[in-house]
Order: C-alpha cells, then structure tokens, then sequence
C-alpha cells in the first residue's frame, strides 16, 4: 500500500520545448508502463485482518517516501474530506456447465470424439446484464461455442442460448426464464479469481471478495471494487469520528475495469463500458465538497473513473460539478488527462502495461509512480501486503492545485495534439 502526497503533474516523453512541468504529453506508448515484478511476490492468501496492510507515504517534494500501516490512514486524512465510495457488490459470475450439443456430430463407435466434446466442461463468466435475461459473457473453450449452442448449468437449473457474438470476444447469451436467478447464480457460481491467483475459489472468498460496504441491492460487479477491501467497520467508523465525511457511488466492476491493451500507442485503446449510478444524495455531497474546495478522495480506480466521467461536462473555468443518475462509463484516464473532481485517491497496486497504472500515471507522473513500485517490489509490499481479495497495496493521496499555484505552470503543446483523452 503506498500513500503519496503531491501534485498531478505527468512526466513528458519529450519535453526538450518546455522547461516548465506540464499536464500536455505528446506520446504514450505501452512500453512505458512496465516494470518487473516478480510473480513470487503476488500472494495467493489473504491477510488474515483486513486492515493489517503495510503502506508506502510518498510525498512528492522531493520523492520523500515513508513505511507506514493503513490502519494509519484516516489520521492521514483532512477533517472535513470526503470519501467516495463505491458500494457494488460482488456476485459469482463465473458458472460452469455442460453444452447440449446443438450443432454436434452423433455419438457412435465411429465417433467417440462426438461424445467428450459434450462432457467437456464450459467455463461462462457472466460481465455484463442487458435485460431480465440476456448477458454478454467470456465463453470457454470460445471457438466451440457456437451461436445456437444451449449450454446447462448445474442439474439444469440454468440454462442458456448463445444468440450472438459480441465485441471484446464476447457472446451474448438468453436464459431460460426461472423463478429467481440470482439465487440461482449465487448457488451455482463461482468467484471469478484474477487469472494470477493459481488456485481453486473457496467459500471463504465469497466474503472476502466483497468490501464491508457493499450493498444487496447493488449487485452488479464481477470483480471488488478493491480499494475498498482493506477498510473495517472500525475504519469506517474513526474516519466519522475525526470529522470525516462519505458518500457512496456505484460501478459495476465489468471488462473496462481489467481488460488487457493489446496495441502499443493507447490513445488507440478502447475501453469496454461499464454501468454506474450516483443518487442525487451523493451528488449533492460530492458538489458540496467541490463548491467548499475540500478534498474529494476517491477509494479505487472505479471511482475515479466515475466521478470524472460524470464531472466530464464542468467547464474547466467553472467550479466542477458532478451530474446525478446513471450511465454507460467507458473514459480512459491516462497521463495528459486533466482532472477535474478527484482531489485524492486510495488505489491498489496494479499490474504492469494496465489501463489501471496509466490511470495512476495521470494522477501522479508515470515516473514517481514507477519508482514507488521499484520500492515496494524491493521492499516485498506485495508479498506481505497483498490480499487474495483485493490485493490493496497501494495508497495515493493527492493535493490539486489552487486557481493561484495552476497559473505558475504553462502548458505546452505541438500543433495538433490534443489536451486530453
């Protein structure tokens, strides 16, 4: 877990024009955002308290940085913040089944292939609701799936159609109608582990997959919002007690969250769409704070991202404002990206060449960003830290600029480049 103190000020790739530091970058490539890390430093349990995470403080000024505990964060934060939080909850999406064999060769002594190509299993995760019944969804083995196939679920207590093929390799899948499907799918599923965790889900991760905040009714997410994974009720708790303030958002954890970039240059990258919802309750909260230049902090990358797609309209010489009600997200935050409502954030670490780590990189200057991993790999924060659940490791906490202190830095561009994603 690290916790840095600074300025949004991304790094240029090429900054022999300007001497001053600037938001305004030329070309970001993938390649920028490697870094080694080891795969023995990636746990495969978690903590056995949910708040015993070690934490970096990185302090801008100078790239001070300080070992410290999350139970240390909410002396770490401002009486009159806010905190944003994202209460999806987490349902296991990913179901195994059997297909009916639609298009399939007859069984017979001359095909006995016929016959394990139906008792193979299929592994379906479920990543996004379109109506009452059809879902896009990962299918495997992908390529023998075909559209028209019915796959079966358990004694078939589900059952499915795939009725298309959608984007990012995805097929859209009809269910039969049943009484309850969630109950179903809570019976029958699985918790989709990140493919980097090597082992089977246990029933434990059923609970240690979901942040204490969670809502039932704000089922939605195929993975934890993970930020948010380290926090207790306790937590919660002494944060209302030193005077701050929380309001609650929700993003459903879908594809655009963990979706590899497969193209070098990522202004060529698009995100998938994830839906969100912010009530009017927490949008006045939010404005409030905004309107008051108190801090904004936004638990995990989910939020940021939803705050400042819904922030996306303010104008850059207005006060930001954040719109109630739901919507499609799909903004990619990378360095050169101005931000608008976020004043903090609490994040996890993230993998190398991640939409995640860019979004970060934005925040903070890929090269500070860089070199706090480099210190937190040295120092093995990942393998004492990380969580199967969540693998929260990393804490940034930001200060924005005043209207005073963003006038002493100049912006400077090439003809034709654009300011923002």
């Amino acid at each position: 877990m690290l916790l840095i103190a600074g300025v949004n000020m991304p790094v240029l790739r090429d900054s022999s024009s300007c001497r001053l530091p600037t938001n305004i970058i030329y070309v970001v490539l993938i390649s920028d955002f490697d870094f080694h890390l080891p795969e023995e430093l990636i746990a495969q349990e978690p903590l056995v308290s949910r708040s015993s995470s070690r934490m970096l403080y990185l302090r801008r000024e100078g790239g001070h940085h300080e070992d410290r505990a999350f139970s240390e964060l909410p002396s770490l934060l401002r009486t009159g913040d806010l905190i944003v939080l994202n209460n999806s909850r987490v349902f296991p999406a990913r179901l195994l089944g059997f297909r009916a064999g639609v298009h399939a060769q007859p069984v017979s002594q001359r095909n006995p292939a016929a016959g394990e190509f139906l008792r193979s299993q299929v592994e379906v995760l479920l990543t996004r609701r379109l109506d009452e019944w059809e879902w896009t969804a990962l299918v495997r083995p992908g390529r023998k799936i075909g559209v028209g196939e019915i796959i079966h679920f358990g004694e078939s207590e589900l059952e499915a159609e795939v009725i298309a093929r959608a984007d990012f390799g995805e097929r859209t899948l009809r269910f039969k109608p049943v009484a309850d499907f969630f109950e179903a799918v809570e019976r029958l599923g699985h918790v989709p582990l990140p493919p980097y965790i090597h082992r089977a889900d246990r029933p434990e991760d059923r609970e240690r997959y979901q942040t204490v905040y969670a809502r039932t009714n704000a089922t939605g997410s195929i993975a934890a919002p993970t930020a948010g994974l380290h926090f207790t009720p306790e937590t919660l708790s002494e944060m209302r007690g030193r005077g701050i303030e929380m309001a609650e958002i929700t993003l459903h954890v879908g594809l655009g969250t963990f979706q590899p970039v497969r193209v070098e240059n990522i202004e060529e990258h698009r995100m998938h769409t994830e839906p969100f919802f912010i009530s009017e309750e927490s949008a006045q909260k939010i404005n409030q704070a905004l309107e008051e230049k108190r801090r904004v902090v936004a638990v995990g990358t989910t939020v940021v991202r939803t705050l400042e797609y819904a922030a996306r309209s303010s104008s850059r010489n207005e006060t930001p404002h954040v719109a109630a009600g739901a919507g499609e997200n799909d903004i990619f935050i990378y360095p050169g990206f101005q931000f608008r409502a976020v004043g903090a954030m609490l994040t996890n670490f993230h993998l190398p060449k991640s939409t995640l780590l860019m979004l970060v990189s934005a925040f903070a200057g890929r090269e500070r960003i860089l070199r706090a991993y480099e210190h937190a790999v040295r120092e093995n924060f990942f393998l004492r830290s990380l969580r199967v659940s969540g693998f929260l490791v990393l804490l940034l906490v930001f200060t924005v600029f005043s209207s005073s202190e963003k006038s002493r830095f100049v912006p400077c561009r090439p003809p034709g480049t654009s300011t923002s994603p």
